[in-house]
């Protein structure tokens, strides 16, 4: 298999507003260590930070293949969510889906504390986040998540057409619903503070892809480009870039979606643009659109979906200007400063690629959208689980990856699928 590691086309929007960094060193040599993880994301990140509390005298290496704001943790949307996801919701499980949030909301207050600790900036705030419909099949998704927040005694608010466009100034949704348990936040700020409380004992090389993992003598090699590393124990934190590294290629898919920033809007559009000024919205459909209103005042769009490739980039500003379009016509004149595109570890029935995989190799992969929180705590029981503390049943709560038929079976079914969510679900797109 051709090795892959994250190469994309477009510098991330988000990390373009910020200053730039100087990236740690590239490997440039051989290197030991105690433990290695490939992926210096939200769930690297926690899996490193977990490993030296357990062990604080080891040495860990931490391999990064981009930079950091740069790479995947930099490109996703900005929404912590503190409670399920609509389509993770199941109002008949309740108990099992109150212990996943629970433990999901105390790291999430984690996330927060480490970042005041970092004494960086980063534009994050309990904003909320809006569910909204545009068709028939979008009421019907809102109607069972609804269901759900009642069973769970969760708070919400329902709010019609006109409501919602008085919120965020859009006529495009039939209707909507808010609910308070997300942040939002800049995702490049958040992730390079989240770095930036590494303990010494860990090592980081950007701009390092692992192109091979082997396993001699008891020991894993990780190889590079211009060097290596021999560790007793590995992790895979690299999400849907794992199978390019032979680990869970028959349920593990990648998913390359996009987005598109404006700049900030004059003040005589952001006057149309509703009450709320810092807010996002989440698709009712698994493929629809998602949307935000920044602080600084700009407007973001996520959509659109490829399997295994990246889309030409004039072919994704065209798509996505024209969605964006569509939902705020007010803003036809205004552009998207800038677009990028991302992957998602995608799995067919939502579950987790999570555990030992092989002796001494762990792998948490298959976020399906859902990373930055329940990535990280996923990275810190996949710790505890690697160093033989007691950790919960994760696959009971968050569920196993079911196994996909391999290419090009595989590819065919999920643009016939696709096809077919888009002619229904068309509006939502």
């Amino acid at each position: 298999m051709k090795p892959r590691f994250p190469d994309y086309q477009l510098r991330c929007g988000w990390n373009a507003l910020l200053p730039r960094r100087t990236p740690s060193p590239a490997l440039s040599s051989q290197v030991d260590a105690d433990v290695a993880i490939i992926g210096a994301g939200y769930t690297g990140l926690a899996i490193a930070k977990r490993w030296h509390d357990h062990f604080p005298d080891h040495h860990i290496v931490l391999l990064e293949g981009s930079e950091i704001g740069e790479g995947n943790p930099g490109r996703n949307s900005g929404f912590l969510l503190e409670t399920a996801l609509a389509e993770d919701a199941d109002a008949d499980n309740l108990e099992r889906v109150r212990q996943g949030n629970q433990m999901i909301s105390e790291t999430l207050q984690d996330m927060l504390r480490e970042v005041e600790l970092s004494g960086e900036y980063v534009d994050i705030t309990r904003a909320g986040t809006f569910r909204a419909a545009a068709s028939d099949i979008g009421a019907r998704s809102i109607a069972r998540y609804e269901t759900f927040l009642q069973a769970a005694g969760l708070p919400f608010e329902r709010l019609s057409r006109d409501e919602l466009r008085a919120r965020i100034g859009s006529s495009y949704f039939q209707e909507g619903l808010y609910s308070p348990h997300c942040y939002l936040a800049q995702p490049a700020q958040l992730i390079r503070a989240l770095f930036k409380t590494l303990p010494d004992s860990v090592v980081c090389y950007e701009n390092t892809p692992a192109l091979q993992i082997n396993n001699r003598q008891q020991k894993w090699q990780i190889t590079t480009a211009n060097g290596g590393v021999n560790c007793k124990r590995l992790f895979l934190a690299n999400n849907a870039f794992a199978k390019s590294l032979g680990v869970a290629s028959s349920r593990l898919a990648a998913m390359f979606t996009y987005a598109g920033l404006t700049p900030s809007l004059p003040d005589a559009l952001s006057d149309t643009l509703g009450s709320d000024q810092n807010w996002g919205l989440l698709p009712t459909h698994r493929l629809g659109s998602t949307l935000r209103r920044t602080r600084d005042n700009r407007l973001l769009i996520r959509s659109a979906h490829d399997y295994e490739k990246e889309a030409k980039p004039e072919n994704i500003q065209k798509l996505l200007t024209q969605k964006l379009h569509d939902r705020f016509p007010q803003v036809k004149e205004i552009g998207l400063e800038s677009c990028w595109g991302g992957a998602v570890g995608f799995t067919y029935n939502g579950g987790l690629v999570w555990g030992e995989e092989r002796p001494g190799l762990f792998v948490s992969a298959g976020c399906n959208g859902g990373g930055t929180v329940k990535g990280t705590l996923l990275g810190k029981l996949l710790a505890d689980l690697a160093a033989g503390n007691k950790a919960p049943d994760v696959t009971r709560l968050f569920g196993s990856a079911s196994w996909m038929p391999p290419d090009p079976i595989r590819a065919a079914a999920f643009h016939t699928a696709s096809r077919v969510e888009a002619f229904f679900g068309k509006a939502e797109m």
